[in-house]
Formats: C-alpha cells, structure tokens, sequence
C-alpha cells in the first residue's frame, strides 16, 4: 500500500481503539522498551502524547526515564517551518497544550540533536524493513537527519508491523527499533 493509503487505514484503525485498551498497550510498550540494549545511556527525546490523535500515553516512559535519573528532552513545534526545538525537560519546566493538542515546553533549556542518544518516535504505521509513516510533515524526518549518527530510532506503535511500505523516499529516515505491545522489532542499519 502507498503511504497515503496506509495513513487513512491507520487512522481509522487507531480511532477505533477505546481509552482502556489504549493504556493497557501503553503501559506494555513501555515495559517491553526494559528489554532493549539502552538503559546506560544518559539522553533521551520523548514525545508527549496527542491524546485526540489516541497516540500511545508515553507518560509510563516518561516515569521510566525519570525513575533511572535519565535526562529527558522534550520538542517544541514551529507549524511555519516544518521543524522541532529540542527542550530539557527539569521541573521548572512549563508545559501548554498548542492548538494542534500537542503538549509542548512552553520554553526552558535548548539541546541540541546531536547531544541525543535515544529517539522515542510517533508513527502512525511501519513496516518490516524499519521505514515508518507519520502525519505527512516531515518534523521527525528532519529532525532525525540531524541527529548524530549513532542515535538511537525507537518507533512506538499499537499495531504490528506492515510488510513494506511502498514510495519511501531518500530522506525517509529508518528505524532502529519498534516496540509494541507484543513484540520488539529491530532492523538493520
């Protein structure tokens, strides 16, 4: 299937998903991402949910990341240039909901993407060779061109993975891993 048609799919499939059962699988892709490779590392970019979008509640990862002292980065979204600020999340942090229903840092301490170690990334869909499909923008596209190359891509999703994707493009950036509630998927680089 092409992108656009695994987006309006996936969208359908998500929005059919009730509250409960959406914390029930949260809660197991958070518990599933303790078997991964990287829990000494200091770094991490999380995303915060869009709850009308029933994204997964990456509040379970947040608390994993504060209970192991990690320092978590959180972004900020400008809807003119297609791009993402990068904010150290402490507890002086102020949070507000944009109009988009994103919760974003209202401002704080800037990182750069290349101090990151491990990205947590939203996907609406991936397939078995690591590619994934968002909302159409681009934001995590090219953000993650600008990571280090030794950053970790770790995709959140509710559903399994498709069997490949079709129309991805160069500046399609692959997955490391993907974790859902079931299983954990590691690609090759």
């Amino acid at each position: 299937m092409t992108k656009q048609e695994l987006r309006v799919k996936y969208k359908l499939l998500r929005a059919a998903i009730d509250e409960e059962e959406l914390e029930e699988m949260s809660m197991e892709i958070a518990n599933r991402l303790l078997q991964l490779p990287i829990w000494q590392l200091s770094t991490y970019h999380l995303f915060l949910s869009i709850k009308k979008q029933k994204e997964i509640n990456t509040e379970f990862i947040l608390h994993i990341l504060q209970g192991k002292d990690k320092n978590v980065v959180i972004s900020k979204s400008d809807f003119e240039l297609h791009t993402l600020s990068h904010i150290l999340l402490t507890d002086n942090t102020v949070m507000k909901v944009n109009k988009w229903g994103i919760p974003e840092p209202v401002d704080g301490i800037k990182m750069d993407e290349r101090q990151l170690e491990v990205v947590f990334v939203p996907l609406l869909v991936f397939d078995e060779q690591g590619n994934r499909i968002g909302y159409g923008k681009g934001f995590y596209d090219r953000f993650l061109a600008s990571c280090n190359s030794e950053t970790i891509k770790i995709g959140l999703s509710v559903f399994p993975a498709e069997e490949i994707i079709e129309g991805v493009l160069p500046t399609d950036i692959r997955l490391d891993y993907c974790v859902t509630p079931e299983k954990i998927y590691q690609f090759e680089k």
